[in-house]
């Protein structure tokens, strides 16, 4: 069994729990140190870096050396493997969803996505669940690291400015008007805050107060830094003044194309049995959190590696709820096949790059926060599938051929099943799913010639009863044929004339 899970907190008070339990970390550098890593995670951090974000400008001559005392601290505490020593300093191994500070970068990223495709309602939902992981202002007492603070605290406002539009649009602005006006509070400046809050008020028919909000804001603009509301803030002051029809109406969403999600798996190969152990295997490989990304089920012509593959596929679609693509790889272009793969992400046809690389490059860019599961059947060899590979963190792909693709497994890490032919009790199982009721000395000897590949077993129990069909229809033929030639006797049973 692995090392338990290490879950990191910074989005408020530093923390680290394993195992549901909070480790005990009180020394202030190595926190310090720690918060920069997971800021940076899996990005080499200079030992200059962390020495500027402990001490700042007054660094003593033994900062080197405290730096590494406070790294082998940490390496004692959260396990080996976790801070890697990497020139020209140290690196931080996490899983992102590991991270609650990239976990809410990413589903505010795919809030944008969800907005893009005009699925509002759910983008408020996930906005809501990102901003919900914050527990207070990070890194309050640590001044090294005041410049990410305020990059963080951007983000958490940019994301909540978005998630409240998006609920004003959907109607609730009754609902978000004590919240708009305690962060309009806090942050005076954002004119995109004060808009908010005076649509919102001017919908729940307190125009009054929209336009004291204006009138509030524009003072406090003039007496802090002399400038007027900017054109937005005006714009709408103006169309409140005038009890413009169109603030009553949430703006009209851009007509867009339904977003289909790609589903590209060939049906299952059935009947299907046995390969409980190679199932669980893939299970075991490409499901875990620190799974590797690529999976290669190799074995010989009509051992099942297809059949396989898909089956798991086909079971596993919910842990991939951004789609799963297919290709069959035999004879293929990785570029067309690049191609098809971008236009059911939604890439239109016009938009696709004509440079192997760039088209490359924006595969990765459209896959990298979305959980997708790539089967590429067939591969010939590492270099066709290293061509197809995606770029996020949470996409698998599953890779079948004959060859062991050791180069792949070498470069890329990847997990490596074995198939070998059905066992015997297996390959008894299936002919009877196959074929039914038949002759005992008939599917013994189909079971022994086909050596427990299925493929051949398939084929074999077609014939057998293709076979059989015929039998039966010749049977069938000359039963009726008798009461015809007896017809064709005369009443005392001699042969008509």
């Amino acid at each position: 069994m692995g090392a338990p899970a290490l879950e990191f907190r910074v989005l408020g008070p530093v923390k680290v729990i394993r195992d549901g339990a909070e480790l005990s970390m009180s020394a202030n550098r190595e926190l310090v140190i720690l918060a920069c890593l997971l800021l940076n995670a899996d990005r080499v951090m200079s030992v200059e870096r962390l020495i500027e974000a402990v001490w700042g400008g007054s660094a003593p001559s033994s900062a080197w050396r405290q730096v590494a005392i406070c790294v082998s601290r940490l390496r004692r505490t959260l396990g080996a493997g976790t801070i890697e020593t990497s020139s020209p300093g140290y690196l931080l191994r996490a899983v992102p969803d590991r991270i609650d500070w990239l976990r809410f970068t990413a589903m505010v990223d795919r809030s944008r996505e969800l907005v893009g495709l005009g699925a509002a309602e759910a983008a408020v939902r996930l906005l809501r669940e990102a901003l919900a992981l914050w527990r207070g202002r990070p890194f309050e007492d640590i001044r090294g690291l005041r410049y990410d603070v305020a990059r963080m605290e951007e983000s958490r406002l940019e994301a909540l400015e978005t998630c409240l539009e998006l609920e004003i649009e959907l109607g609730r602005h009754h609902q978000v008007i004590p919240e708009l006006v305690a962060l309009a509070a806090e942050s005076p400046f954002r004119e995109r805050v004060r808009a908010q809050l005076m649509l919102a008020q001017y919908r729940a028919g307190r125009r009054a107060e929209a336009l004291r909000t204006y009138q509030e804001t524009r003072r406090h603009l003039l007496e802090q830094i002399g400038l007027e509301p900017g054109p937005a803030l005006r714009r709408l002051h103006e169309q409140i003044l005038r009890d413009e029809v169109a603030l009553m109406r949430p703006r009209a969403a851009a007509s867009r194309p339904v977003a289909v999600l790609p589903c590209q798996l060939p049906p299952q190969v059935l009947p299907f049995v046995g390969r409980q152990e190679e199932l669980a295997a893939l299970d075991a490989a490409l499901l875990g959190d620190a799974a590797p990304a690529t999976a290669v089920i190799s074995g010989r012509g009509g051992v099942g590696t297809t059949a396989l593959a898909v089956r798991w596929a086909h079971a596993r679609l919910d842990a991939f709820p951004d789609g799963q693509l297919y290709a069959d790889l035999t004879g293929a272009d990785p570029d067309a096949v690049l191609d098809r793969f971008l236009r059911a992400l939604g890439v239109p046809a016009r938009d696709l790059p004509g440079d192997p690389d760039e088209k490359l490059a924006l595969y990765r860019s459209c896959t990298a926060r979305r959980r997708v599961l790539v089967v590429l059947d067939n591969a010939r060899d590492g270099d066709q599938v290293r061509a197809l590979l995606p770029g996020g963190a949470h996409c698998r792909v599953l890779v079948t051929a004959g060859d062991p693709l050791d180069d792949l497994v070498a470069r890329q890490g990847a997990h490596r099943v074995f198939l070998r032919p059905l066992p015997e009790d297996a390959a008894w199982e299936l002919v009877g799913l196959l074929v039914g009721a038949a002759p005992v000395q008939e599917v013994r000897e189909l079971v022994a010639t086909s050596c427990g590949d299925p493929l051949s077993l398939r084929l074999a129990a077609a014939r057998l009863r293709s076979h059989d069909s015929r039998g039966s229809r010749d049977a069938r033929d000359a039963r009726d044929m008798v009461p015809a030639q007896e017809g064709r006797q005369g009443k005392a049973g001699q042969p008509a004339a």
